[in-house]
C-alpha cells in the first residue's frame, strides 16, 4: 500500500455554489497575508503557518535573498513561477520563501520528496508533489507556485523545463513567469529576478504547444540570467578570473 504522502492532494471545491460565490470564496482564501496567519493554523493542504514562518527565518541564516520583479506577480490570482536551479542549491525552496516575504502571501514549491520524513516536513512548509494533477489543483485554487527547471552544475546553464508542469499551468489559464536565481556557495548572498509573464502571443497552439512553451520559458530564464550578471561573494575569490566568482 502506498504512503498517503504520495497521494495527490485534492484541493477543495465547493459543490452547489454559484460562479460568483466560488470566485469570491477563492479570492478570500487566496488573498491571505502570511504575517496575519495564526501560529497554529494548518491549511487544507498541510501547510503549517507557524512552522513556515519559523523555517523561513532560520533560512535567512544560510541565504540572504534579494527579490526583484515581484511587482509582476498577481495580487490575488494563482500563477506558476519557473526558476533555474544549480545542483544542491534548493533554489525552488528558498525562492518560495523569499517571494512569499516579498509579496506577503503563501507561496508553495513544487517537488517535495515522496517519503514519510522529508516529505512530511516539506508538505508542512507548503511543498507539493511534482505531479501535474496536484500542480493544476493548486493553481485552480489561486495559489502561487514555484517550480524548478532541471538542476545544472553550471551557474549560467538552465536545465530542461518539465512540459507536464507547464501544461498544468496552461490548462488552468494562469500566468506563467520565468525567474532567474543566482546564489554563491561561498556566501549567504542570493538573488531572484522574476520576469514579466509569458504573453499569450508566445503560447503556440497544437499538439507540441507545451513543449514549445517549456522551451520558451527556458530561453527567458537564460536571458534573465545574462541580464543579472554575476553575484559577488565578498571574499578574495572575487578577484580571481573564474567564471561565476566575480571575474570574467
Amino acid at each position: 500500500m502506498s504512503s498517503p504522502l504520495g497521494r495527490v492532494v485534492q484541493f477543495p471545491v465547493r459543490h452547489g455554489a454559484t460562479l460568483a460565490e466560488s470566485t469570491a470564496n477563492t479570492a478570500r482564501a487566496t488573498f491571505r497575508r502570511v504575517t496575519e496567519e495564526p501560529s497554529g493554523h494548518v491549511d487544507d493542504w498541510g501547510r503549517d503557518a507557524g512552522l513556515f514562518r519559523t523555517v523561513t527565518m532560520l533560512s535567512e541564516i544560510r541565504w540572504a535573498v534579494s527579490t526583484g520583479g515581484d511587482q509582476h506577480l498577481p495580487v490575488r490570482k494563482g500563477a506558476l513561477i519557473v526558476v533555474n536551479a544549480r545542483r544542491f542549491s534548493m533554489a525552488h525552496v528558498y525562492s518560495a520563501f523569499a517571494i512569499s516575504r516579498a509579496v506577503d502571501r503563501p507561496v508553495r514549491f513544487v517537488g517535495r520528496p515522496d517519503d514519510t520524513t522529508l516529505g512530511a516536513l516539506a508538505q508542512r512548509l507548503g511543498g507539493l508533489l511534482h505531479h501535474p494533477d496536484e500542480v493544476a489543483g493548486a493553481l485552480r485554487a489561486g495559489e502561487l507556485l514555484v517550480s524548478a527547471a532541471a538542476s545544472s552544475n553550471r551557474p549560467r546553464e538552465v536545465g530542461a523545463v518539465d512540459h507536464k508542469i507547464i501544461s498544468a499551468a496552461v490548462a488552468t489559464g494562469v500566468d506563467l513567469f520565468p525567474a532567474a536565481a543566482i546564489s554563491s556557495p561561498f556566501s549567504r548572498r542570493a538573488r531572484i529576478e522574476i520576469g514579466p509573464a509569458i504573453s499569450d502571443s508566445r503560447r503556440r497552439r497544437g499538439p507540441l504547444a507545451e513543449y514549445d512553451l517549456a522551451a520558451e520559458v527556458r530561453e527567458q530564464i537564460s536571458l534573465l540570467l545574462n541580464e543579472m550578471g554575476d553575484i559577488n561573494t565578498a571574499t578574495p575569490l572575487d578577484w580571481l578570473p573564474l567564471s561565476g566568482l566575480g571575474g570574467s
